[in-house]
């Protein structure tokens, strides 16, 4: 709780330019006793009980009536036409994935999109996600939100965000011992695969939970 409230503090002491900049809030995990080359490398989602990621920029690709709702809810939007005009250039796929962090499609264009802009979005790890008619998309990008991922690549270093700057501490807790605890069941040993736990704002010193 200690560490959660400095760095929180410290998040808020630091003013960006004009305007206060949201840091986030990030866990760095240090693993132990684990060969990336042998042993089993995880990959887990989890959805957290308060939204971390509030600056997660997701786009709709959407058929005529994600396109509408879209509109009328001031969400970011692309149809059909739109990924047309791209031409499956390469660049300018690559250009569209860099311009948000996440996307979501209509079910019904799901297997059109690649057709459309070929493989580079699946490439790019931003192929959409597919939302049904009956979906609420804003409740869907908050969900997505509030998803964090854990995947053990070739170090044994593992960064999430749990939360941001202007949170409560109480969530901010709640969402890192969440991702903790969650981490610790897809770990071989659990808790002894755990070397150390750090908490820290985007801009901040790191502080010790483990």
């Amino acid at each position: 709780n200690e560490a959660i409230a400095t760095v929180l503090q410290q998040a808020k002491d630091r003013v960006w330019k004009k305007d206060k900049f949201n840091q986030s809030i990030e866990l760095h995990i240090n693993l132990k006793n684990y060969d990336t080359q042998k042993d089993k490398r995880f990959s887990g989602t989890i959805p957290l009980p308060h939204l971390a990621r509030p600056r997660l920029s997701v786009c709709v690709i959407g058929d005529a009536y994600h396109y509408e709702q879209c509109a009328n809810n001031d969400i970011a939007k692309m149809n059909v036409e739109d990924l047309k005009k791209l031409n499956k250039n390469k660049k300018l796929v690559k250009k569209m994935c860099a311009g948000y962090n996440a996307f979501l499609a209509s079910e019904s264009l799901i297997k059109t999109i690649p057709k459309i802009v070929g493989p580079f979005m699946n490439r790019c790890g931003k192929f959409p996600t597919p939302v049904a008619q009956g979906d609420d998309l804003k409740a869907k990008i908050a969900d997505m939100q509030s998803t964090i991922k854990f995947q053990l690549k070739k170090v044994l270093c593992l960064g999430v965000v749990v939360g941001h700057a202007e949170m409560e501490p109480e969530h901010v807790r709640s969402n890192a011992l969440k991702s903790i605890n969650f981490l610790v069941s897809l770990l071989k040993k659990n808790w002894q695969n755990i070397k150390s736990i750090y908490i820290k704002s985007t801009f901040g010193p790191a502080q010790r939970l483990y």
